[in-house]
């Protein structure tokens, strides 16, 4: 016998490929059996009318539609359809006449689908074979010339010339062989008596018989048959069908019965005793059912798979007791079960797909399908989950995967897409397959601020480079996109570029002030912040930050009367008239700070006549407690201190020098008077002025006295006049015609006597004036020049004669807050 695995020389002989237009997108081509690996079928792409190059643009692929082996393949870069896996016509086909292997061309962009029918010619690649290596026969010696003996066939799994086409028996004496042919052309044989035998001349003989197939090169295969010569069984068993036919639904259960034959024989005895058994089966189902040699029941005996073989066809045999046998055919049909559920399988899938792609996207393909038949075979598939897409049919089991809203990846980043198939089975089967998509950012959305202003208060005298605050924006974008840098918004305080004043940590958004602030000078100022992220085009949004800077207690409060110590020399004549709670003179101090650091109190800390002058605690005047007494000391001297109301308070002292004297003519010399001053080198000058003004005293109390008789006239206790301060005295911002702030409380009037010539110290008699307050730019009536002119000629101008000066002045009321 020869051996199956042999490949056939002859294979060039047959290697010619028959190709057929394609018709309504289907394509056929035939190809022998066996190819060898990467042999080409035909030009896929030259029979579509396509470059190679599309080709491989179109994602073109090969499919297997109804088994799950890839046996061809294709070639992207040339279009040749390619062998790829072994094709073996009798694993595929059987004894099918026509071996067809049906294949899908699956292109993308757009999708199409086309039908590719690849015939499997037949190639003589086995041998025929006999069902055993040896047969035993027994014949009656009574057998007659002419007796016809059926053995079994042998059988070859081409079909077609390359199937068994001859026998033949060794050259003997007694026998010749006779071959028939069945329908399907399948070829059998009898041997035949020519001689009749003697048992005691020979009772055994062994005779070798070939079967030969009709292929180039051709095929053969022998089998030995081992004859031994017996009495006479003249009636061989005879089937009650010559063709058993039984259907099984598939996935059956082992020993289940599928059928039961029966053979009967006209012998008796042992020539009648019949035993059944299964003479050949197709190739590789020999184990699927068994025959039960008594009683010819045929039962499953493995796995029946409708999907894989359809049908049964096996050959029986009933035996008698001496040998004789008869032959029967047993066809089983397996019918459908819906037994396979469907699979999905993803052709194409993105892996992610843009948040702003139009609705309508295909993001990718799936192909469905149900091994089992008919109605178990139908697939329908949908999506049963809330998500922005759909499947829509396209060609017969594709689906494509397409999207049906506006995606937003600031609200869903991931999908996971659950895809379900069912089939139209009884009970209905069905699978599912989950897909993961995910949503690429755009730069869709502008930073934005966690509020929508900020306000930060910071205190005066900050240390430049502390923090003020920090300023946060979110991007719900994805890394660049989402990632932040602020800056300043272009802008000027006070004519100055912002950036001189605060800074932004351009990761982190902190705002660091670039200098120390100050309230007296800067309250409150604008920043505008703005938060640009890294996309491309990048967006920005803007925030406003107000800062508000507080006051610090860091100003003393600062006297504007009397003149501090050094700058002046001031003495107020208080007269002896003046009753108790006459206000004799004035302290007035502001205090460059705000609120409460500038709310001023006032307090007499030292005094010559205990319990004689109190002053206010608010504002300042310097009353009289009691009547003047004539024991009461003519000087008088009050240190007042100014305090604040600041943390730490803050304070200041002045002294108040009083003269209780109805006239000039009862001061005393000058000198008494005068207060101390470090480094004044003008109190001697002071002296001497007066000394030499001596001489013209008199005249000065005759004018002093007139004035004072012109002067009761009204009801005042005082000159009229006002104390003239000097503009360098008041500070900036210390009045506020609102009241909102500053110190100085009301207007005020004094009349002061002053002395001319003085540059760095003046003594002056100064008598409080608190009759109606005049505006700031309106004065008493009496002007300085009707005193002026009428001293002018007494004076000596190499001396420093007292000049009585009558000025006015209205202080703005500062309120403290």
């Amino acid at each position: 016998m020869e051996n199956k695995g042999g490949t056939p020389c002859g294979y060039g002989l047959v290697l010619l490929f028959l190709f057929l237009h394609p018709s309504n997108g289907d394509m056929s081509y035939s190809v022998p059996e066996e190819m060898k690996r990467g042999s080409v079928i035909g030009n896929i792409a030259k029979d579509l009318g396509l470059k190679a190059g599309q080709l491989s643009a179109r994602k073109a692929r090969i499919d297997p539609e109804d088994h799950d082996v890839h046996h061809c393949g294709l070639d992207l870069n040339t279009g040749d359809l390619i062998v790829q896996e072994r094709i073996d016509r009798e694993g595929l086909c059987g004894k099918k006449a026509s071996c067809v292997l049906k294949e899908q061309l699956v292109l993308e962009n757009p999708l199409e689908l086309h039908q590719v029918n690849i015939r499997v010619l037949d190639v003589n690649d086995n041998s025929p074979l006999f069902n055993e290596n040896s047969l035993k026969l027994e014949i009656q010696e009574s057998a007659v010339k002419g007796a016809r003996f059926r053995l079994g066939e042998a059988h070859d799994a081409d079909i077609g010339e390359n199937a068994v086409q001859s026998y033949t028996l060794q050259e003997n004496d007694h026998f010749k062989l006779n071959v028939n042919s069945k329908p399907g052309g399948r070829k059998s044989f009898e041997m035949v008596l020519d001689k009749e035998l003697d048992r005691e001349d020979k009772n055994e003989m062994t005779l070798l018989l070939t079967a030969y197939d009709g292929g180039s090169p051709q095929r053969s295969g022998t089998v030995l048959i081992h004859l031994t010569v017996l009495d006479a069984n003249d009636n061989e068993p005879v089937f009650s069908q010559a063709v058993y036919k039984a259907s099984l639904p598939e996935n059956s259960p082992i020993d289940t019965l599928v059928i039961k034959v029966s053979a009967s024989d006209a012998d008796e005895g042992l020539n009648s005793e019949i035993t059944f058994d299964i003479d050949h089966v197709s190739v590789g189902n020999d184990d699927v059912f068994t025959l039960h040699p008594q009683t010819g029941e045929v039962r499953v005996a493995g796995v029946v798979d409708y999907e894989k073989v359809k049908s049964y066809e096996m050959q029986i045999s009933a035996k008698d007791g001496l040998g004789l046998v008869s032959y029967s055919t047993l066809i089983i049909d397996l019918s459908d079960v819906n037994d396979n559920p469907p699979i999905i399988n993803l052709k194409s899938m993105s892996n992610s797909v843009a948040e702003n792609v139009p609705p309508g996207t295909e993001v990718g393909i799936i192909n469905v399908q149900d091994r089992d038949s008919e109605e178990n075979g139908q697939v329908r598939c949908s999506i049963h989950q809330n998500v922005p897409f759909k499947l829509l049919a396209s060609i017969p089991n594709y689906y494509s995967l397409v999207t049906t809203g506006q995606l937003d990846r600031e609200l869903v980043s991931d999908y996971n897409i659950t895809i379900s198939a069912t089939d139209e089975g009884s009970p209905p089967l069905s699978s599912s397959k989950t897909l993961q998509l995910s949503v690429a950012d755009v730069n869709d959305n502008a930073p934005i601020f966690e509020e929508d202003s900020y306000i930060v208060h910071v205190s005066e005298n900050n240390q430049a480079g502390s923090t003020l605050c920090s300023v946060r924006a979110h991007d719900p974008d994805w890394r660049q996109n989402g990632s932040v840098v602020y800056s300043l918004l272009a802008s000027e305080v006070n004519g100055v570029p912002v950036s001189s004043y605060v800074s932004v940590n351009g990761d982190t958004g902190v705002l660091h002030a670039v200098m120390s602030f100050d309230y007296e000078h800067l309250r409150t100022f604008q920043v505008g912040v703005v938060a640009r992220d890294n996309g491309s085009p990048p967006l920005s949004s803007n925030v406003s930050v107000r800062v508000l800077v507080s006051d610090v207690n860091d100003n003393a409060p600062q006297i504007l009367y009397p003149a501090p110590e050094g700058n002046s020399f001031m003495t107020e004549l208080v007269p002896k008239a003046a009753q108790g709670g006459s206000v004799v003179s004035k302290v007035i101090a502001v205090d460059a700070d705000s609120g409460q650091n500038a709310w001023l109190s006032y307090r007499i800390v030292k005094a010559t006549e205990a319990g004689l002058f109190t002053i206010g605690l608010h504002t300042g005047e310097i009353r009289t407690q009691r009547d003047i007494l004539e024991t009461d000391m003519m000087k008088q001297n009050l240190v007042v201190a100014v305090k604040d109301n600041g943390e730490p308070p803050r304070s200041a002292t002045c002294s108040m020098f009083l003269l209780l004297s109805d006239n000039l003519a009862e001061v005393p010399e000058l000198k008494d008077i005068s207060y101390e001053e470090k480094n004044s080198k003008l109190t001697s000058y002071l002296i001497i002025a007066l000394a030499s003004v001596s001489t013209f005293f008199v005249t000065f109390i005759m004018i002093v006295v007139g004035v004072r008789v012109c002067r009761r006239k009204k009801p005042r206790l005082m000159f009229d006049g006002a104390v003239a301060i000097p503009g360098g005295y008041l500070p900036p911002n210390y009045a506020d015609v609102d009241g909102a702030m500053g110190t100085l409380r009301s207007a005020y009037n004094y009349d002061a006597y002053l002395t001319t010539g003085s540059r760095t110290s003046d003594f002056k008699f100064v008598s409080s004036y608190n009759d109606n307050t005049l505006p700031a730019e309106q004065t008493l009536k009496k002007s300085p020049s009707d005193f002026a002119d009428e001293l002018h000629d007494s004076f000596d101008p190499f001396e420093k004669p007292v000049i009585v000066q009558s000025m006015s002045i209205s202080f703005i009321h500062f309120c403290c807050l």
